[in-house]
């Protein structure tokens, strides 16, 4: 009994590091996927790997492989041979739906992104940054110099927004503030979800030049224009004056504690008695939780992409403590956003 318990466990074992180790082509799969625009020219349509590869410029043999590889993936299904429609999980891919993921893919499997992750086990043994040894630069740094990928990071950005868009605007108290400054806030994705559903209230947008190129197409999109504006700079060395509502999404984890401190408290400089900074990022749990499934994996190889490419970290809420404390802030609550896995709502006021 014993024994067949042992080797019940071991080929599971090899089993869960297979697929593990096979990762990595997975990914390339749902690369090659999007490059090809797979999911479009399928559609909503039941289409034959021959249609497919005829008008993707394709070679059918190889094609049918592809489709059947994406098949065993879950994003197509294959009704008889050779013939493939999109599934559910399949047309997130396709950029023309909402809440596409197609930009993320092409972001998170762009060579750039993965060199750094070649050298984890040099991060890991002296906390270097993987990034800059191989480019010579930071990672912000080479965006800056590559404008198509620097426009493909602020759309994925914007497509891993969609969803706390649509869940912060009812889990937070809003009613109570004027303006908010939403510091870093790429192409405003995250700051229209919450003017929409808060007439009252007006709102910034605060990045860099680059980080902002798309705003003005999505405040405009949104309706916004006159109720929200656009303000260049580096919060690095300061942020806008005049909000009482200071909002921060998947910012803080780029950066060193240090930094995060500087960022900190060029905030709390400018909050007015009653204001407050309302932080939203995951919150790793003290013990590692070997029930969380999928969130929990994504989250941590989130702190691993943080570590090669940029020197960030997600933290723990005694992490955010400490840092808010150094800048003159005080947490007040951590609260998970519902529908919006794994991030939470971290705020704090004037200390």
């Amino acid at each position: 009994m014993r024994n067949d318990a042992v080797t019940s466990d071991t080929q599971d074992g090899r089993s869960l590091v297979a697929r593990l180790v096979f990762g990595s082509m997975a990914a390339q799969t749902v690369r090659a996927a999007v490059r090809l625009r797979v999911i479009e020219l399928i559609g909503d349509k039941e289409r034959s790997a021959v249609e497919v590869a005829a008008d993707a410029g394709a070679r059918p043999q190889p094609m049918t492989r592809l489709l059947r590889a994406l098949t065993s993936l879950g994003l197509l299904r294959e009704h008889t041979a050779g013939s493939f429609s999109v599934t559910p999980a399949g047309a997130i891919l396709d950029p023309s739906q909402p809440g596409s993921l197609a930009s993320l893919v092409r972001m998170y499997t762009e060579p750039t992104m993965l060199r750094a992750w070649e050298h984890l086990d040099d991060s890991v043994r002296t906390g270097d940054i993987a990034f800059d040894a191989i480019f010579g630069k930071d990672f912000f740094s080479h965006l800056k110099e590559l404008p198509e990928l620097s426009a493909e990071f602020n759309a994925a950005m914007s497509q891993k927004a969609l969803a706390t868009a649509a869940a912060l605007p009812h889990a937070y108290d809003f009613g109570r503030f004027t303006t908010v400054t939403d510091v870093g806030g790429g192409n405003g994705t995250l700051l229209s979800g919450v003017l929409r559903e808060h007439p009252t209230l007006t709102g910034v947008v605060y990045d860099t030049e680059e980080g902002l190129s798309q705003a003005p197409a999505t405040l405009k999109r949104q309706g916004l224009t006159t109720r929200c504006s656009l303000v260049v700079g580096d919060f690095f060395r300061s942020v806008p004056e005049g909000s009482d509502l200071y909002l921060m999404k998947s910012i803080l984890h780029d950066w060193t504690d240090e930094q995060v401190v500087t960022i900190l408290t060029h905030c709390r400089k400018v909050l007015p008695p009653a204001g407050r900074v309302l932080i939203v990022e995951p919150v790793l749990p003290d013990v590692v939780d070997a029930e969380a499934g999928q969130l929990a994996y994504l989250t941590y190889l989130t702190d691993l992409n943080m570590l090669v490419n940029v020197g960030g970290m997600e933290r723990t809420r005694a992490d955010f403590e400490d840092v808010c404390r150094r800048a003159g802030l005080s947490l007040t609550s951590v609260t998970p956003l519902e529908r919006a896995d794994p991030y939470c709502l971290i705020e704090a006021t004037a200390a």
